[in-house]
C-alpha cells in the first residue's frame, strides 16, 4: 500500500512559497504534488526533505515545473535528482 502523500504551504517572510511535502512520490500520488504546483504561482520553494520514496512519475512533475521551482532535498534523493538530470534544471539544496 503506497503512503499519502502531504503537502503543506507556508510563505517565507520574502513572500516566496514553500510547498512542504511528505511521504512517497509516486504514480498514484503525483496528482497531489502536481495539483499543488500548478495552484501556486510565482517562483516556488518545494521541500522535498520528508520524501520516502520518489520514482519518474514524480520526477515528471517537478520537471514540468523546474524553470520555477527550487528544491530541498534529503541525502536519499540526491542521487535521484542528479542521475536524472534535474540537477541542471534548477537549485537543489541541502
Amino acid at each position: 500500500m503506497t503512503a499519502l502523500l502531504a503537502v503543506t504551504p507556508r510563505r517565507r517572510p520574502d513572500g516566496v512559497t514553500v510547498l512542504t511535502v511528505a511521504g512517497e512520490i509516486d504514480m498514484s500520488t503525483t496528482g497531489i504534488l502536481a495539483t499543488a504546483l500548478e495552484q501556486t504561482p510565482g517562483p516556488v520553494v518545494v521541500d522535498l526533505e520528508g520524501v520516502e520514496y520518489l520514482d519518474s512519475a514524480g520526477l515528471s512533475v517537478l520537471f514540468a515545473h523546474a524553470e520555477r521551482i527550487e528544491l530541498v532535498a534529503n541525502p536519499l534523493l540526491e542521487p535521484v535528482l542528479a542521475i536524472s538530470g534535474l540537477t541542471e534544471l534548477t537549485t537543489v539544496h541541502r
